[in-house]
């Protein structure tokens, strides 16, 4: 994935050197490579503009031009815009290059990056590191259009404090198993040497299940799971499927084909974020951080900077405020 040169009508754009993102390993390189803000806001354009002249968000007909200070102005309108009008940088003042680190960081490291690592980083406060990757969290966001097919595996897991963990005074009653009392469920879908969808949902129950599994899973599809009961009231309601099934309460974790070690994989690498790098994540924010362990782990296959560069391809309508963050 490469920054490519252009010119557009009307805007006096500036060259910049290109990148071959295939071959972007490092955070030393990002910082070599984006040197000052305009650096940024190039590969922003190609990114968000793929090369074309910008629309403006004023009035879509518009001739736009680009102001020396690196702004855009909609003739039409009269009106100015940054490139980082609708993403999660908008109306922000912090730098684009505290932006970039942000992100390189979020995408390339296996565990992600928690708050108190990135105030010392970017010498922010702690409340703006929080709010910095809470806002890039939107661009992780799964596509709920995509389906799986061929092999899947399916199961859930519960995301939560351990009552042998707590103080004795602390402790919840009745909270083994698939309690949801001190836990929060979170149902995935696996295709095997695929991408992984994921799901923080009220409960496991069949119906949940169910219409999860119609969304995200194309029919005739063979899918693999454990001896859950609410599973097999899913396959005795939706046919369309093959079923095939690993009894683990009898020691059976491999039955040929049959198995869930891939997804119970992945549940460890979003334990080791989630309860690791985050130590602790509210019910009201889960869905956003499995959201960016998925992207992680869907983006495994290519280069930090290909991962990079699709966080960016994706930033578009992302913008989000501290009051409706809060009030998610």
């Amino acid at each position: 994935m490469s920054t490519k040169v252009y010119i557009a009508k009307d805007i006096n754009f500036c060259y910049m050197k290109t990148i071959n993102f295939t071959k972007f390993k490092s955070l030393k390189q990002l910082l070599q490579t984006f040197k000052t803000e305009a650096d940024c806001i190039h590969f922003l354009e190609e990114k968000l503009w793929n090369g074309n002249v910008p629309t403006s968000p004023y009035d879509p007909t518009s001739k736009v031009y680009r102001r020396k200070d690196g702004y855009y102005r909609c003739k039409n309108t009269g009106k100015n815009f940054s490139i980082r009008k609708g993403t999660f940088m908008e109306n922000s003042n912090i730098p684009l290059l505290d932006w970039f680190i942000a992100a390189y960081l979020m995408t390339s490291n296996k565990n992600g990056v928690n708050t108190t690592q990135l105030r010392v980083y970017l010498n922010v406060t702690k409340s703006t590191a929080w709010f910095m990757l809470q806002r890039i969290r939107q661009a992780f966001e799964q596509k709920h259009g995509e389906k799986f097919c061929g092999e899947v595996e399916v199961d859930e897991t519960y995301v939560g404090g351990k009552n042998k963990n707590r103080h004795r005074n602390k402790k919840v009653k009745h909270s083994q198993g698939r309690s949801t009392k001190d836990k929060a469920p979170v149902f995935g879908i696996l295709q095997r040497d695929g991408k992984v969808f994921t799901k923080v949902v009220k409960n496991v129950g069949w119906k949940v299940l169910t219409s999860t599994m119609l969304r995200k899973i194309r029919t005739n599809t063979t899918i693999y799971s454990d001896e859950y009961t609410a599973y097999q009231r899913v396959f005795d309601k939706a046919k369309s499927f093959t079923h095939e099934i690993v009894v683990h309460g009898k020691g059976n974790y491999v039955n040929g084909d049959a198995h869930t070690n891939n997804i119970e994989g992945f549940w460890n690498i979003t334990k080791d974020a989630v309860c690791g790098t985050y130590n602790h994540v509210s019910r009201k924010y889960l869905q956003r951080y499995c959201d960016e362990v998925t992207f992680r782990f869907n983006n495994r296959k290519v280069s930090n900077g290909e991962s990079f560069c699709s966080l960016f391809a994706n930033c578009r309508g992302t913008n989000i405020t501290y009051k409706q963050l809060i009030g998610l």
